[in-house]
């Protein structure tokens, strides 16, 4: 039976660090950057206010801003930052050091497009770029899931058979800037839920058994130089680490049901049960999709949406169970891949279908670069180019710009 919870009027940054206040880290690392400011911006409030025993570290930049959560978290520290576009890009020597080094630091990221030219509104090219570097990617819909996906965080990245960084991602302005009501949990509840971070126990050079954080009295090197003979292992390990991933976020989201009654996976259907068309897709946007297949359905049209929360790791167990006997399937990329065929999640719900049976007719629609808005008229139009692929039983155009003056 879920808890009793308090509905506040929160933005997604302000969800994101109400939930970052409850779970009280160690270290946050801060460095501005629009749309993200708010959520340190706010989270420094509660330091200000001796509500969170949080040490606050203003940087210099994002890349120390990670390096700090780095630091922080090989010593034992829980630690969290947050950022956006060419600030995730600065961390990008980071990003891998703190996947590799299997430290479960949570960031959340405010999606934003990347320069140039400079633009501060959404798409989701930078998480895209950073989709290889070892980071479990959660996309959140609203501010609620938002919140929940932030407390959720801690649990996944810290579980002994992940030991992994956890980004949590929403959509910039969409969600960030917009205020919903978002039903938050009692702080005791949270803390009791987090719990306290257990460490994997490792062999260290002077023959003990200790815990995998730098501390003095047992002393272990981290991160060291490896040559081929060792190399391949400890990425064949993060490989294992990051499919371990996927059981350990359905448990944890049906853990923390129990107490919230709100039930998070790895990916949410729509009316897929009788669907012959259906468009997969991340993040806010999905929202909007909803209603237009709702619209569509009272027309006879059998459209659905499969929406993807996590994609790293890629649940592709659980889209071909759900997309296996639609006929059309339209994928919504908010970012390009440049020179490539099609965009990042097009290419990977494609390529899933290769060995099956069953081949649905896949088609591209890269659309919202920049933060352009795609209204539900809009994606009526491309359910119904969904159809008539679907008639026709071939696709003829694979690649299609969505709102886009040519």
């Amino acid at each position: 039976m879920s808890v009793k919870q308090k509905v506040l009027g929160l933005t997604g940054d302000e969800a994101i660090a109400y939930a970052i206040k409850q779970v009280d880290p160690d270290v946050v690392a801060a460095y501005p950057i629009t749309p993200q400011t708010i959520i340190v911006e706010r989270f420094s409030e509660y330091v200000h206010n001796g509500e969170v025993h949080t040490e606050f570290v203003s940087v210099e930049s994002e890349h120390s801003a990670l390096s700090a959560c780095v630091g922080a978290s090989a010593t034992g520290a829980r630690a969290f930052t947050a950022t956006a576009s060419q600030g995730l890009a600065l961390m990008w020597e980071i990003l891998y050091i703190a996947a590799s080094m299997r430290l479960p630091i949570v960031m959340a990221i405010v999606n934003r497009a990347l320069s140039a030219p400079i633009n501060i509104h959404c798409d989701h090219s930078d998480t895209m770029g950073a989709r290889d570097s070892g980071w479990i990617q959660i996309y959140c819909e609203n501010s609620q899931e938002a919140y929940d996906t932030t407390i959720q965080a801690w649990r996944i990245a810290e579980h002994p058979k992940v030991q992994l960084p956890v980004m949590v991602n929403i959509d910039g302005f969409v969600l960030s800037h917009t205020l919903e009501n978002v039903s938050t949990l009692p702080d005791e509840e949270v803390k009791k839920f987090i719990g306290e971070r257990k460490f994997p126990e490792v062999l260290n050079h002077e023959g003990r058994i200790v815990p995998l954080i730098l501390d003095p009295e047992n002393p272990l090197t981290m991160g060291a130089f490896a040559m081929y003979t060792h190399y391949f292992e400890y990425k064949r390990q993060q490989v294992e680490a990051m499919e371990n991933a996927k059981e350990v976020i359905k448990e944890v989201g049906e853990e923390y049901a129990k107490i919230s009654g709100r039930k998070y996976g790895l990916v949410h259907s729509y009316k897929l049960e009788d669907a012959e068309i259906a468009l997969v897709g991340l993040g806010s946007t999905m929202g909007t999709a909803k209603i237009a297949a709702d619209n569509l359905r009272k027309e006879g049209v059998k459209a659905g949406l499969l929406r993807i929360r996590v994609f790293r790791p890629f649940p592709k167990e659980e889209i071909i169970k759900n997309l296996e006997n639609v006929k059309a399937i339209g994928v919504l990329d908010r970012c390009v891949s440049f020179g490539g065929f099609g965009s990042p999640l097009f290419n990977e719900v494609r390529c899933i279908f290769y060995d099956e049976n069953v081949k649905p007719l896949i088609s591209n629609y890269i659309y919202g670069l920049g933060g352009r808005d795609m209204p539900v008229a809009q994606i009526i139009d491309v359910f119904k180019d969904l159809k008539k692929t679907a008639e026709k039983g071939r696709v003829e155009e694979p690649v299609k710009f969505v709102g886009v003056r040519e």
